[in-house]
């Protein structure tokens, strides 16, 4: 269909309110990033040695003996300090059996992610123990209908690529069922990919029990793995996590995606400058990629590294502080020079409720992590006090940031003689137009040269007075309680969900999930 409408006001509005194609959209999953170095190129080599050193010279501690046993038979050594370490041969190995070109799928393949070169996604992420409540201005504590309902509500979020489980389900005293119930939260909740985490190897194995049935056998479920497991492998600095290593293990050999997390804090559990803390990081990811690749060659694993600030006046974790905002580019940038799939953090926000600080916090340190080339930017949007908090009604108001978020990623694209304006330049200058709003060229590109917020508003004070004077907030609570008591979605068929219940003790009602008695 034609785009090319006669000038004017009215026209530019009905070309606004036209529902566009997906090629025709101005920003996609995916667009590439890259263009932020935060490092200078000496930085990159001097922190790729550094790397390499630590993973060589100082090992990891408190190894399990499969670790041990599947890592000595790749190439590491044992010392007798019993430090598990790995030469640079050794981890060159890994990297080169690893997949470079890892596509996360959803359960339906339109939301499959290309994680090649430096695609950039945006994913949700967290163990928030509280609901922020800005309707009621409270706090309280996160349950299983929070999670199904936070999954909802990023199904229909366009920049929010993937849903990894934001919040614990503190209505589930049993771990083994808490584990249980978040992977049916989130996988009824949305078709996109999802991400959990496990607390033990064999709530792992419940877990690829239950997708099987979702995915209709084994079989399927291993050519289409719509679920990935985020991991804290090591517990930093430079420690392996015993019940990790298992639940690598088993969701390795089971065929899930694993997201090999390292999560340290500058100046606590990491060193307090910045090169090193990057350093640190993905010397403890790559130790787990050997691993990974130890247990089975090739099996798909993203970089986890997600390296935490301090607030070093009083020792507590700042999400949203420059420095944040830093060292995840930085370690978007090493995984584009390692060419790995990588996802590091950025979006946190310090803040209680969603207000001018969060906003400023998020934006300012997803943005760079982006452009910097980050595969999947985590805990992008709805986290709140330093990750304690979670707020369903910021998904919808992150969304817009994202969408902005991915705009300046995608840069300026268009290098054709067109994207000059000449023509249009002369045309307006020389028959006395005045201004480029009734252009051809201009009605052509306002949908795909420009994006447009959803919620943030852009009008006047006269016309803002004369809707009566509506607040951002309020919007997102409305528009939040307009999809939690309208989109059920159906992806899992009534069959399926039998099938699951009979197994499994699911917390959530029939009628929480918005179906019939079965």
């Amino acid at each position: 269909m034609s785009r090319r409408k006669s000038g004017g006001r009215e026209a530019r509005i009905a070309l606004r309110n036209a529902p566009l194609t997906e090629e025709e959209k101005p920003v996609k999953a995916g667009e590439i990033g890259g263009r932020y170095k935060p490092l200078s190129e000496k930085q990159v080599t001097a922190i790729e040695a550094n790397i390499y050193r630590i993973l060589e010279e100082i090992g990891f501690g408190d190894a399990t003996p499969h670790c041990i046993e599947k890592c000595v038979e790749f190439g590491a050594t044992l010392g007798d300090d019993g430090r598990l370490r790995m030469s640079r041969e050794i981890v060159d190995k890994a990297i080169n059996l690893s997949q470079r070109n890892l596509t996360l799928f959803g359960q339906s393949p339109k939301h499959d992610l290309d994680l090649s070169g430096s695609r950039v996604h945006f994913s949700t992420a967290g163990a928030a123990v509280l609901i922020a409540d800005p309707e009621n201005n409270e706090y309280r504590e996160s349950e299983s209908q929070d999670l199904y309902d936070m999954a909802r509500i990023a199904d229909q979020c366009e920049h929010i690529h993937m849903f990894q489980r934001t919040c614990v389900l503190r209505d589930i005293a049993s771990p083994r069922e808490m584990d249980q119930n978040s992977v049916y939260c989130v996988a009824m909740g949305t078709e996109k990919h999802a991400g959990v985490s496990f607390t033990e190897s064999k709530h792992v194995t419940d877990a690829l029990e239950m997708l099987h049935i979702i995915a209709g056998s084994e079989e399927k479920w291993r050519e289409r793995p719509f679920v990935s497991m985020s991991n804290c492998h090591v517990v930093p600095p430079m420690k392996f996590a015993e019940e990790s290593l298992e639940c690598v293990r088993v969701g390795v050999e089971g065929g899930m995606p694993i997201l090999l997390l390292s999560a340290g804090q500058a100046g606590a559990t990491a060193p307090p400058l910045l090169p090193g803390v990057v350093s640190q990081a993905w010397a403890e990811c790559l130790g787990g990629l050997v691993y990974v690749n130890a247990i089975k060659p090739g099996a798909p694993a993203i970089l986890g590294t997600w390296p935490f600030v301090s607030d070093l006046r009083t020792g507590s974790m700042c999400g949203g502080s420059p420095e944040q905002g830093l060292i995840s580019a930085a370690c978007a940038q090493m995984g584009n020079h390692f060419n790995l799939p990588t996802g590091t953090p950025a979006g946190m926000t310090d803040s209680k409720f969603p207000d001018f600080q969060a906003g400023s916090e998020r934006a300012s340190t997803h943005a760079v992590t982006a452009i910097a080339g980050a595969n999947i930017v985590y805990e992008s949007a709805g986290m709140y006090a330093s990750l304690l908090g979670t707020c369903p009604e910021s998904l919808l108001l992150d969304n817009d940031l994202l969408g902005a978020s991915m705009r300046m990623t995608k840069g300026f694209s268009d290098d054709s003689e067109e994207s000059l304006c000449f023509e249009t330049i002369k045309d307006v200058c020389l028959n006395d137009k005045a201004h480029y709003l009734g252009s051809d060229q201009t009605i052509d590109v306002m949908q795909s040269e420009y994006i447009y917020p959803e919620l943030s508003d852009r009008d006047s004070p006269n016309d803002w007075a004369d809707m009566g004077k509506p607040i951002i907030l309020e919007k997102a609570i409305q528009q939040k309680k307009e999809i939690l008591s309208e989109y059920f979605p159906g992806h899992v068929s009534d069959a399926v969900d039998k099938k699951i219940r009979d197994k499994f003790n699911i917390k959530l009602t029939r009628k929480e999930i918005g179906r019939k008695p079965l």
